[in-house]
């Protein structure tokens, strides 16, 4: 029997959640490890071998030691094409360039000014930071910039890269469920037909619920 591959961090982390929803899709066992951030514990020796940037998630699949979210979930896609959802990473090569792409539009334009705004609107006031309303006009106004593309795109394409969820969509889970459920600025997603369309589709997967329910549950 394989053994579980390991994940640190918690729940709530954007990033985290980001590796948990792949592999509940890709139905690989893990063992999910806390890190207690602000006890320090990202910064002790033996945490940062396997996270040099003291940051979340990493991850070890026995020796193997990986720490940066989208690269730890094509990691998993590749490890493990036939389990679970097995068209999750495309099942051939111009199906990866498409996801691929779709990641790269995730992790280079969506996620800096969807990050900023997540940071701003919902963890900021729970941590008594003063929003920084300049930044959050700037960051809304990227956003739906970047969103008005995808509004196209989902117009033509049930998904992102296609006509089949994929790692595209799920990467986007994170930082919209923040956006959409803990803040006032869910309308820019629920707005727009085609993203509002696509984000209750992507949201209600099971393996997305699931990581919610992880999210809400207190932690042990």
């Amino acid at each position: 029997m394989a053994t579980p591959v390991k994940v640190y961090g918690p729940p709530l982390s954007t990033a985290v959640s980001r590796v948990l929803a792949c592999l509940l899709e890709k139905d690989v066992d893990y063992q999910l490890i806390t890190v207690n951030m602000s006890k320090g514990e990202h910064k002790k020796p033996d945490y940062l071998k396997i996270q040099p940037f003291a940051q979340v998630p990493a991850f070890q699949d026995e020796s193997i030691s990986l720490f940066e979210s989208r690269a730890i979930c094509r990691y998993i896609t590749d490890k493990y094409p036939n389990k679970g959802n097995k068209g999750l990473y495309g099942t051939n090569p111009l199906e990866k360039a498409s996801i691929d792409q779709w990641l790269e539009a995730e992790g280079q334009s969506f996620n800096p000014p969807s990050s900023a705004l997540v940071f701003q609107l919902a963890f900021a006031p729970r941590m008594k930071i003063k929003p920084d309303e300049r930044l959050i006009k700037q960051s809304e106004e990227k956003l739906a910039k970047v969103l008005d593309v995808y509004e196209k795109r989902l117009g033509e394409s049930r998904y992102l890269a296609g006509d089949e969820f994929s790692l595209a969509d799920l990467s986007h889970l994170p930082n919209a469920h923040y956006l959409v459920k803990a803040t006032d600025r869910g309308e820019l997603f629920t707005s727009r037909k085609n993203v509002g369309r696509w984000w209750d589709e992507i949201s209600n997967r099971e393996s997305w619920k699931k990581v919610v329910e992880m999210q809400n549950s207190p932690p042990r």
